[in-house]
């Protein structure tokens, strides 16, 4: 399993980007190589990506959701991978997204791609992709609501 961990500092409210972070149907503005992502219902998301020249789609499940904190999901088919996302409050006007993802590697060129921290250089750059989207259009919506862990 590959493992990632990034964070980056924004020039907006916590609530902010928690907003705009739950409009998963928004990440292919900001992530690379994310062609789609269907929200099914409150919990559950279809993604389609390029991954290492590939298309990859599998099934999430959002396990643990709780406002302006943290959003934690895991996949339930196709590629294995699981996380967390969380938000910190800085100052009122400021704040730090933190990401955590495990994800499996799938043949030579991902596990080779991994050892040479592409996959931590991509979640670089979709987050800073996300900072210049939430400090520029502030957030297109939001989901408010839990889901606890468990």
């Amino acid at each position: 399993m590959g493992s990632v961990q990034q964070s980056i500092d924004l020039d907006v409210p916590v609530k902010t980007a928690y907003d705009q972070w739950t409009q998963f149907e928004e990440f292919p503005r900001f992530m690379q190589g994310v062609k789609e992502i269907r929200q099914i219902d409150d919990t559950h998301l279809h993604w389609k990506a390029e991954i290492a020249g590939h298309v990859k789609e599998w099934d999430a499940e959002i396990t643990e959701q709780h406002p302006d904190e943290r959003v934690a999901w895991k996949a339930t088919d196709g590629s294995p991978n699981a996380g967390v996302v969380t938000f910190h409050r800085l100052s009122d006007g400021t704040s730090r997204l933190m990401v955590q993802i495990e994800h499996e590697e799938d043949g030579l060129i991902e596990k080779v791609g991994s050892a040479l921290g592409a996959d931590s250089h991509r979640v670089k750059g979709d987050l800073e992709r996300f900072k210049e989207l939430v400090e520029t259009h502030g957030a297109s919506g939001g989901w408010r609501g839990d889901v606890d862990a468990g």
